[in-house]
C-alpha cells in the first residue's frame, strides 16, 4: 500500500490515495490517518464504494457510534449505527446552514463519516475551519469569548418532524471556545440563529449581534473547502472543529448517503 495524503485547500481537508477502506488496515498506515485528520480536519477518500459493514467496521476504528435521537427513525434496517439521508424537500432540509452535529446533546460526536450512495447533480458539501475563524480573532476579542457559553436547540431538526412539542425539543449549554482534547487547539463552536439564540445568562437582545458577527466570521471563504460528491466517495470530518453546509441545489433528483457519527467528549 502506497498511502499519499494531499491537501485539498490551504486551510482544510485533505484527499487520501492509495488504500482501499474495505480491507484489513497496517497500524501504520492507521497511525497516517489518524496524524492526517487531527492536521486537516477533513479527510475524502475517492472510489471507496462501502456498504454499511464495511462503512462500520472502518468507521469503528476510529470510536464508538452513537445515534442522536432526532435521527433515530433514519436508521438503516439491519446495521441501526447507520443512518440513511435520502431526498427531502428543500423546505424540509434542515442542513441548509452552516452547523455542527449534534450541538444540542450533552455529549456531541466527535466524528462524521459519510459513504455516498446515489448522487445527483448538484448536493455539494462545504467544511469551514473553526480552530482558523478562532485564532483569526483579535486577542481581545479571544479573551471576550472565551468564558462565554452558549445554547443550543434543534429546532431546524426538530422541524423535519410532525408531532415534537416545543417542550420536547433537545438543547444544551457549551463553551462557546472549545478545546480540542487531542490536538489542544481552540475552535469557535456555535451555529445557525435558530439553534442558537442566546449566551448562557444573557438576553438574546444582547447577545444576537456578537452571535451574528461571529457566524459570519467563522465561514470566510479563506477557511472553506467545497466538496463535489461522487459515488463510492467516503469522507469523514471532525466535528469539533469544523462547520460543515450541505448545499439543496438539486431539486428532486435522488441523493443518498450513508451516515455514521462516533461518540465524542463533553465540550470543554
Amino acid at each position: 500500500m502506497n498511502l499519499k495524503i494531499t491537501p485539498l485547500t490551504g486551510s482544510v481537508g485533505a484527499a487520501v490515495e492509495g488504500i482501499r477502506l474495505g480491507e484489513p488496515l497496517a497500524a501504520e498506515h492507521f497511525a497516517q490517518l489518524q496524524e492526517a485528520f487531527l492536521r486537516h480536519c477533513v479527510l475524502v477518500f475517492r472510489d471507496q464504494h462501502l456498504g454499511p459493514a464495511a462503512q462500520l467496521g472502518f468507521a469503528r476504528l476510529w470510536g464508538e457510534p452513537v445515534v442522536t435521537p432526532l435521527l433515530s427513525k433514519q436508521q438503516l434496517g439491519d446495521y441501526p449505527d447507520v443512518i440513511q439521508l435520502r431526498t427531502e424537500p428543500k423546505s424540509a432540509f434542515s442542513t441548509e446552514a452552516w452547523h455542527y452535529d449534534g450541538p444540542h446533546t450533552a455529549v456531541p460526536p466527535k466524528l462524521t463519516m459519510l459513504s455516498a450512495q446515489v448522487i445527483p447533480v448538484g448536493g455539494d458539501t462545504m467544511w469551514s475551519n473553526q480552530y482558523l475563524a478562532y485564532e483569526s480573532l483579535s486577542p481581545v476579542m479571544q479573551r471576550m469569548l472565551v468564558d462565554l457559553r452558549v445554547q443550543f436547540r434543534a429546532v431546524r431538526a426538530a422541524g423535519r418532524f410532525k408531532g415534537v412539542a416545543d417542550a420536547d425539543i433537545p438543547e444544551a449549554v457549551h463553551p462557546l471556545v472549545r478545546t480540542h482534547p487531542q490536538t489542544g487547539r481552540k475552535a469557535l463552536y456555535l451555529g445557525p440563529p435558530d439553534n442558537v439564540q442566546k449566551f448562557d445568562g444573557m438576553t438574546k437582545e444582547e447577545s444576537r449581534p456578537l452571535l451574528d458577527f461571529l457566524y459570519a466570521h467563522s465561514t470566510q471563504p479563506d477557511n472553506v473547502y467545497r466538496h463535489m460528491w461522487r459515488v463510492g466517495d467516503l469522507l469523514m470530518w471532525d466535528n469539533r472543529c469544523t462547520l460543515h453546509y450541505a448545499i439543496h441545489d438539486y431539486g428532486t433528483q435522488e441523493r443518498v448517503l450513508n451516515r455514521v457519527t462516533l461518540k465524542g467528549e463533553v465540550p470543554v
